[in-house]
């Protein structure tokens, strides 16, 4: 079996989640590589509903290897809340879940920096979850960062804690915090989570040269990728393939394939240019139909039609070899359905992706548009099954983008699945 990254095509929430679940059975680890707790993947196993942010979503798989790489960053509190989440649920992650010694940690300034400064941008914000993600990996690059190693030797932690804590004061002026209970609190996490920690990066390639199979997920999309996304609207970590190698320290030489992920329309969650945005109306449509409100916040998804731009963009930044598209049963009662292939601004054809802002905040989407289904598609297993005008939008949209389709889902549950690759890793 081959060793593979999942990414998300759009700017997250693609339903990574479930296709990594669904897939887990053919490999042996699950290893997660970047973001934190502003992620969440969702699962849903029969009537049970599973929300994950930190720990991979492999762990519902009980014979399954979980690895949290050095690229996460973990809030410790959290992660220690999903590991007893799990455990009253009956899912035993003992000898299971690996984390990384070298992860950095989400302090609780972190949080407090990651709002102030969001209130301080006005109307500029973001869109940041809150949860202290961007400051704890702007600590990581300004090599002041805390990492989980740190906490086993209570000299380090504490010189560290201090130091950050009085260079950050001007943030923290109307938040004074203790740094001697914020150490005993941190000597319990880390006490609580001792028998999880590792040096993952020997344990993973180990793994591998005993013909171990990896699955690599991400959090978040490539467009928010801070350095191909839409930035400065972007999440602070490198969700795109490559991030695997940097985020678990495997090299690429060891990685053999990369599944995109896209929905069938297009969702962002958070502030940002969206050229193929829904009007009011059918935002409001869609977002009830799907369920579009974030796993993490429950904040309402912004929605439009597919952007084939985006897609085609991120099909090239990490190397798609197939896609899965996802939610196409969302698309069921809508009559006529568009696909963006280009946009025109100041008079001008745009086909490739442009990172300039002020050209994504004003160009216009160019359409093309086909005949929908209107028919349940949600019952159906099998490729050749789907409604005609279903499967002309699917070849359509593989056109395009100059990928395979490998995967569709057609619901949130696990079985609702139509499998069309040929290789192992859908069987």
């Amino acid at each position: 079996m081959p060793n593979v990254i999942v990414v998300g095509a759009q700017w997250g929430d693609e339903g990574k989640g479930k296709i990594v679940d669904v897939i887990t059975k053919n490999f042996d680890i699950v290893a997660r590589y970047q973001g934190g707790f502003n992620a969440g993947h969702t699962v849903i196993i029969r009537d049970e509903k599973f929300v994950l942010h930190l720990i991979p979503s492999g762990i519902l798989h009980k014979d399954k290897i979980c690895i949290i790489g050095n690229g996460v960053v973990v809030d410790l509190p959290a992660l220690i809340k999903e590991i007893e989440s799990l455990e009253k649920r009956k899912i035993d992650v003992n000898n299971r879940l690996f984390i990384s010694r070298n992860a950095h940690l989400v302090m609780p300034y972190h949080k407090i920096i990651d709002q102030k400064q969001e209130i301080k941008k006005g109307n500029k914000k973001i869109g940041t979850t809150g949860h202290g993600i961007g400051p704890t990996y702007m600590d990581k690059m300004a090599r002041v960062g805390i990492r989980i190693d740190d906490l086993y030797d209570s000299e380090t932690f504490k010189s560290k804690l201090d130091t950050n804590i009085k260079e950050k004061r001007n943030f923290l002026k109307n938040h004074p915090l203790d740094s001697e209970k914020i150490v005993k609190e941190y000597v319990k996490y880390a006490d609580r989570i001792k028998n999880y920690t590792c040096n993952t990066v020997k344990f993973i390639n180990k793994e591998i040269d005993n013909g171990k199979s990896v699955l690599f997920e991400g959090a978040q999309g490539t467009m928010i990728d801070v350095d191909f996304g839409t930035y400065p609207y972007v999440t602070s970590s490198n969700s795109t393939a490559g991030g695997a190698c940097t985020g678990l320290g495997v090299g690429p030489t060891k990685i053999q394939e990369v599944i995109g992920i896209a929905k069938a329309y297009t969702t962002r969650v958070g502030e940002g240019p969206f050229p193929t945005e829904f009007d009011l109306d059918m935002s409001d449509k869609i977002r009830e139909i799907g369920k579009e409100y974030g796993a993490t916040t429950g904040r309402p998804r912004r929605c439009g039609w597919f952007d084939s731009v985006i897609v085609r963009y991120s099909a090239i930044v990490n190397g798609f070899t197939s896609m899965v598209i996802t939610k196409l049963d969302v698309l069921d009662q809508v009559k006529k359905i568009k696909i963006c292939n280009k946009y025109e601004y100041n008079g001008q054809i745009v086909d490739n992706f442009p990172y300039q802002l002020k050209i994504l905040n004003n160009c216009k989407p160019i359409y093309e548009e086909v005949d929908g289904w209107m028919t349940d598609t949600s019952r159906i297993s099998k490729y050749k099954d789907l409604p005609k005008n279903a499967k002309k939008y699917l070849e359509r949209i593989a056109e395009i983008i100059n990928v395979p389709i490998s995967m569709i889902s057609i619901g949130a549950e696990r079985n609702q699945i139509i499998k069309l690759g040929n290789s192992k890793i859908f069987s």
